[in-house]
């Protein structure tokens, strides 16, 4: 239980940062005004206390393990959102930072 929590939770951080700063980069970089800019610094907001609520109590843990989703979210947003094209590079890459978080999250420990 604890795992399938720590995944979702991971899910919703990537949702909210990468999220927010889309939504702040639309602001900026495509003229969409400060709304969109302030939906982005709610959102990261957000993300900041969606890692509080993980079960591992170790900040440093979490956050190292979260940069991993956050590669792979960030290429995955691109693609629903932007259309942008992953090339294999990307995903060889993303799929080396989703083990690093496995092994830093989920390895057996004693």
């Amino acid at each position: 239980m604890d795992t399938a929590r720590s995944i979702s939770l991971f899910l919703l951080a990537a949702v909210a940062e990468i999220g927010g700063a889309w939504l702040i980069w639309q602001g900026v970089r495509e003229h969409r005004g400060l709304l969109w800019i302030a939906a982005g610094i709610v959102a990261l907001g957000a993300y900041g206390f969606v890692a509080a609520f993980q079960p591992d109590p170790n900040f440093g843990r979490i956050l190292a393990a979260y940069g991993g989703v956050f590669v792979a979210g960030s290429l995955a947003w691109g693609m629903v959102v932007d259309g942008f094209r992953p090339d294999r590079w990307d995903v060889i890459g993303a799929a080396v930072c989703l083990v690093g978080v496995a092994l830093i999250m989920y390895a057996p420990r004693g």
